[in-house]
């Protein structure tokens, strides 16, 4: 976006088809198990094969043992391959876990399972926005499938993938269908958060060159009833959430936490679908002809695959994908159906620890913390803030009222993701924890989209194996850190001063403490 058919084969395949995903749930227990019906095998028997399957969770075939994504640490640039634990199952986190272990990693390869190698690597420069796009970090997403930490992508704005060199994927004005699972609380009005058909050139070249699903809560096109966010489909110099690019009052707000989305077209022909990916079925939000304006009808789609930005690279938006795919053919509802049936046998559920990270301390909005640095020289230093200067000071019972009131911190559900943190200053309500450019300030909250964003923060396992570490939600390489007693957002062994890898992960490690000042 610029900022701007097929008839069901029988009954008795999707009977088959259903019978076959009961009976290849992933188990919750120690031993995998391998699915014999997955979503891609539904979509197969309905008629309409994938030709495009993208997950950093699962597999996404019931026979599937290759890999699903790759990341790359920043210690060393080594990287990893990850795969499922077994044919059919649930991503090996444990294996990304322990090559990641006490530095950063982020996800460079998401692997097309359909065989057709329609992998998504890092979106390079397009129209809209310079490039090549930022890499996700590797664990900013955690989840959970059937009891199984496992990892989305964490798109924050500017993070893009993209392949402008596919095969198999819809060109012009034939059918395709589509699906992703997203996280219906990680989203904003930028554009765009897209997944699916863009331009092969990263340019905007005109109405009906996409088809990809959209969501976020956008206006400036089309729009849904109620404040957002929407699903709707990015056609291309439109946002649209039904036959034209005005309130449609038939698209819903929805906000589940994980959530699928839908969307698929044929000549003269598309529909919008969507759901609770933790229950229940999907429904029809829109079903009906083309848009009548030029360009749409017919469609010119082009064959690309975007995630998380738009077709000439519009890279605002904000989101997390965990899985989807995209079809040859117009896919049935029955077919849709039965996937969504499959969507929720596998129980997405947030990670133990929650709170957008996994493992430390879980932190509860509305308490108060104090963060104290566990790097060797500083274990008596807390995070405090002097006016807006943020640093370390060195807190004891002999402290000031005063010191002790400002290495307090109120935590907030994250401004910009609710799934992550705020921290709001004990001593000035209203002011909270954020970074302008890599430095930490105490500010009052301006309420823009950038003050929201530059002052949240997801949280995870202490990188050194103590208390929690912290990391930007729109840098999600850049960890909260204390250099030379000051506070910074710092990578590890980036181009400044304060991401020196000398204690980086000593240094971005706190210990959540009892709040100086209850």
């Amino acid at each position: 976006m610029a900022l701007r058919n097929r008839r069901l084969r029988s009954t008795a395949l999707l009977v088959a088809a259903a019978g076959a995903l009961v009976a290849g749930v992933l188990t919750g227990s120690g031993t995998s198990q391998a699915a014999t019906s997955q979503p891609c095998d539904i979509y197969a028997s309905g008629g309409t094969p994938c030709v495009a399957a993208h997950s950093t969770t699962r597999a996404l075939y019931g026979s599937y043992n290759g890999s699903l994504y790759q990341v790359r640490r920043s210690s060393d640039n080594a990287t990893l391959n990850i795969g499922p634990v077994a044919a059919g199952s649930y991503a090996n986190s444990a294996a990304q876990d322990s090559f990641c272990s006490g530095t950063t990693c982020v996800i460079t390869i998401i692997y097309d399972q359909s065989g057709r190698g329609n992998n998504l690597t890092q979106a390079p420069a397009g129209g809209a926005a310079g490039g090549p796009d930022n890499l996700a970090n590797a664990t900013s997403a955690p989840t959970s499938i059937n009891g199984h930490k496992v990892y989305g992508v964490f798109v924050a704005p500017g993070t893009g993938y993209r392949n402008n060199h596919t095969s198999g994927i819809a060109t012009g004005d034939a059918a395709e269908g589509m699906y992703a699972i997203f996280d219906g609380t990680h989203y904003n009005g930028g554009c765009c958060f897209d997944y699916g058909n863009a331009e092969t050139s990263s340019n905007d070249t005109g109405n009906g060159h996409m088809e990809a699903i959209y969501f976020g809560n956008i206006k400036v096109w089309g729009y849904g009833s109620g404040n957002g966010p929407w699903i709707m489909a990015d056609l291309e110099n439109g946002l649209f959430s039904g036959v034209n690019q005005h309130l449609n009052s038939g698209d819903p707000t929805i906000t589940n936490r994980y959530l699928t989305a839908m969307v698929k077209g044929g000549p003269n022909k598309w529909a919008i679908r969507g759901g609770n990916a933790q229950s229940g079925s999907v429904s029809t939000f829109y079903n009906g002809v083309r848009p009548n304006v030029s360009g749409y009808n017919p469609m010119h789609k082009e064959g690309a695959i975007i995630l998380g930005i738009g077709g000439d690279n519009s890279k605002g938006a904000q989101g997390t994908f965990y899985e989807g795919v995209m079809t040859s053919g117009y896919p049935s509802d029955a077919t849709e159906n039965s996937v969504q049936a499959n969507i929720v046998a596998t129980k997405y559920a947030n990670a133990t620890g929650g709170g957008g990270g996994t493992g430390g301390t879980t932190l509860t909005p509305g308490q108060s913390i104090s963060l104290r640095a566990t790097t060797a020289c500083c274990t008596t230093r807390y995070l405090d803030h002097s006016g807006t200067d943020v640093g370390t000071i060195v807190v004891s019972s002999s402290s000031s009222s005063t010191d002790k009131g400002n290495s307090t911190w109120v935590v907030r559900a994250g401004l910009a993701n609710s799934s992550c943190y705020s921290f709001e200053s004990k001593n000035t309500t209203g002011s909270y924890l954020r970074h302008q450019n890599y430095v930490l300030h105490a500010q009052p909250n301006d309420g823009s989209s950038l003050f929201a964003q530059d002052a949240t923060f997801c949280s995870q396992a202490g990188l050194n194996g103590q208390g929690n570490s912290f990391s930007s939600v729109n840098f999600p390489d850049h960890f909260i850190r204390h250099y030379n007693n000051i506070g910074y957002v710092a990578s590890d062994g980036g181009s400044n001063a304060w991401d020196s890898a000398t204690s980086w992960t000593d240094d971005v490690s706190w210990a959540v403490s009892s709040p100086w000042t209850p």
